[in-house]
């Protein structure tokens, strides 16, 4: 495959990779930026995984060349990134409820 590609095609595959290059490095730029927000555990948690979650499939797409593999690799990771974000709503969720126990005992022993 690679004996047949043209000077033009080796330099479209070198400006894919400098625009996801370039891409990686905004985005690293936008997590410092939401870094210095004041923001509440929770939102800061979802824009961080979200800004994540974007880098690390950009990263994986096109660096790990899954962008061009077959269809069941992508369904396979499909469902794992479904099974991290039910992973990550369970933690959160389980905060939350840590936060309402304590809250509970704080009422108890005051009462």
């Amino acid at each position: 495959m690679a004996e047949n590609m043209t000077v033009e095609d080796i330099r479209k595959h070198v400006r894919v990779y400098v625009m996801v290059f370039a891409a990686l490095a905004v985005l690293t730029v936008v997590t410092v930026l939401v870094s210095w927000l004041d923001m509440t555990i929770v939102p800061a948690l979802v824009v961080a995984l979200v800004i994540a979650l974007v880098k690390g499939s950009l990263v994986a797409a096109y660096f790990m060349h899954l962008v061009s593999e077959k269809q069941v690799i992508m369904w396979v990771l499909l469902v794992t990134a479904a099974f991290l974000v039910c992973m990550f709503i369970l933690f959160v969720a389980a905060l939350a409820d840590q936060e309402y126990v304590s809250l509970l005992f704080e009422a108890m022993h005051v009462a």
